[in-house]
């Protein structure tokens, strides 16, 4: 679809509208089929804008095995919602046992597709097809994404009818699809459950949001599938570690239908009986859930109301959803903080124009001690500093006249790459940090910033860590982790067991590459609920600075601009903050829809966390 492809005998077309101001504009694309020999890849059509959209075709009257093939594959890429065209391509047993919603499977370049030598033939009223390509990524029924690789295959066998009509009577499950058309056809957003760590509703504390991104169809009803999505609950790998606010088997009411907010962008969600008889804290939870689940779909939803047997059972706004629970991208830090030329710790005001910094309060600022990294809590009361050397790690107040103490941890490392990393806070007041010495290399965790460290469990680990920033969520953490020279970013959920007597046990669990395409990731960040911003090269290239989601795919997002010689980078979870980094030219920033800034000169920048 949407450009030509060689090929013998007459052409088929596909059919694409465009929505333009104004009014309707229908094209007409065509792409060949041909009659006979072996069949073409199905090109990934070039990546359109989201107002247009491509329609099937049926089959065409006596249409050979390869244009049965191709046009099914075509029609797997277009917008009809329950692939009814698709299923024309089909027997009617096939049509009933085939389920697309199985899996999506993306390839770098269209699937290909010929015929199986020794497997069926024309004349004989059978044939078999293989359909190759090399393998980018799987999106599973829960419709979570996951990075692939290796090549592809799988085959369809085709039969002809009681009509002599070619159909195809075996086929994998799933759709199948090139990288572009998976692009246009589906996009990522997330759903939100709470951290199983935060107490249910009717606790005094607020719960954490967790974001759980997921892919779905751009343009068959959005709104209602993402409901769906959450109502059946969070991704497997996410699972262990939160949990949601519907009762077990709620679902959409029957008569439902499609899900669209009123002309007051207030949407209206009837649920089945299981919802039935909540409490009013119970049910703000769950439309806090949704709230923030649909924030960010369009038409806009400003207001929540749900309904459960024939009656309300809550209603909610935006701000109420804010005030039910905590969630990351919402809190908005007072300041950047960074190490000046004398290794003291300083800060501007987060999000201005300021290039002078002030001298932190608190003991870290005063200077006594030379710092050659920081990690600053999240409500901004605490700081951690390694020292110089990165043997000595520090925790001290940021509040004026304090003392700095002894060293709450001690490295043995022998060198200093072989010592301390940067230090992080989660949500908690929990410091963690990770020794390198290679004699005993560890995660550590320090409750409250002081007290003896707990050692962090970490069973599939394979390598030794280099940098850690844990999540505003505090149930999942990012590592570099170095392994035979290479640098990967790894993401990982934490996971905590009271233990008898007291205490607790801490694991880092279900590790998984969030970069497949960098072998050498230098500096990472947090960037969002679902987002980090990472430095790194690709093999045999050169340094870039982008997005990545912590799936392992690419969010729709334009990179940050080029910049050279980047050593550090700190995001805010507010993505209305800059980005800020330490380069070549010192402290850099870049506002929105700007070009990179120099700040001062200065080393290690960070927002809290």
């Amino acid at each position: 679809m949407g450009a030509d492809r060689e090929g013998r005998g007459r052409r088929r077309h596909a059919r694409v509208m465009v929505y333009a101001a104004g009014g309707v504009l229908v094209l007409a694309g065509c792409a060949s089929m041909p009659d006979s020999g072996d069949l073409r890849g199905v090109e990934s059509t070039p990546r359109q804008e989201t107002q247009v959209r491509v329609f099937a075709v049926q089959p065409g009257e006596n249409a050979p095995p390869s244009e049965i093939v191709q046009g099914f594959l075509e029609a797997l890429t277009s917008d009809d919602p329950h692939y009814k065209t698709a299923r024309q391509y089909l027997t009617r047993e096939a049509a009933k046992t085939w389920r697309p919603e199985a899996s999506a499977t993306v390839l770098a370049d269209g699937p290909g597709a010929k015929p199986e030598p020794g497997r069926g033939a024309e004349d004989r009223g059978e044939i078999t097809y293989m359909l190759t390509g090399t393998k980018v990524a799987t999106v599973d029924a829960q419709q979570a994404y996951a990075p692939a690789t290796g090549a592809y295959g799988r085959s369809v066998h085709l039969t002809q009818d009681d009509k002599r009509q070619w159909r195809i009577d075996a086929l994998p499950q799933g759709v199948v699809m090139g990288e572009s058309d998976f692009q246009r056809n589906y996009m990522s957003v997330s759903k939100y459950y709470f951290a199983s760590n935060t107490d249910a509703a009717g606790s005094k504390s607020q719960p954490t949001a967790v974001a759980d991104p997921v892919y779905v169809r751009r343009r068959v009803e959005p709104m209602t599938q993402m409901v769906n999505s959450l109502l059946e609950g969070p991704s497997r790998w996410l699972g262990p570690v939160v949990r949601s606010g519907f009762p077990t088997g709620t679902a959409l009411a029957k008569d439902a239908g499609s899900l669209t907010p009123d002309d007051r962008n207030k949407l209206t969600v009837p649920l089945n009986d299981k919802a039935a008889g909540i409490g009013t804290n119970r049910c703000e939870e769950m439309a806090a859930q949704l709230l923030f689940t649909l924030r960010n779909l369009s038409p806009a939803v400003d207001e929540v109301e749900l309904r459960a047997g024939g009656a309300q059972l809550c209603s909610l706004t935006q701000g109420g959803a804010d005030a039910a629970a905590s969630r990351s991208s919402a809190r908005h830090p007072d300041y950047l903080y960074f190490l000046d030329g004398k290794h003291r710790l300083v800060r501007i005001a987060a999000g201005n124009s300021d290039t002078d910094p002030d001298p932190a309060p608190g003991a870290l600022g005063d200077g006594d001690t030379a710092l050659r990294s920081v990690a600053v809590s999240r409500d901004e009361h605490t700081a951690a500093g390694v020292g110089l050397d990165g043997r000595s790690l520090y925790v001290g107040s940021l509040v004026s006249g304090g003392s700095l103490g002894e060293p709450v941890l001690r490295s043995q490392g022998r060198a200093e790459k072989d010592r301390l990393t940067t230090p992080s806070w989660d949500a908690d007041d929990g410091l963690w940090v990770a020794d390198r010495d290679p004699d005993r290399p560890r995660l550590l965790l320090l409750e409250e910033g002081k007290g003896d460290p707990v050692e962090v469990r970490m069973p599939h680990l394979d390598g030794r860590i280099q940098s850690v920033r844990v999540a505003a969520d505090g149930v999942r953490i990012a590592l570099v982790v170095e392994k035979g020279g290479k640098k990967t970013l790894l993401i990982g959920l934490i996971e905590r067991e009271e233990k008898r007597g007291g205490g607790e046990t801490v694991r880092v669990v279900e590790l998984r590459s969030a970069t497949p395409g960098l072998e050498e990731v230098t500096a990472m960040s947090w960037a969002g609920d679902s987002r980090l911003v990472v430095v790194g090269r690709e093999h045999g290239g050169v340094e870039q600075m982008r997005y990545v989601q912590v799936d392992g795919s690419t969010p729709d997002v334009p990179a940050p601009a080029a910049l050279t010689g980047v050593k550090d980078v700190t995001a805010a979870e507010d993505d209305r903050l800059p980005l800020v980094a330490y380069s070549v030219d010192g402290i850099v920033r870049l506002p929105s829809g700007e070009q990179w800034q120099k700040v001062t000169e200065g080393t290690a920048p960070v927002y809290p966390g």
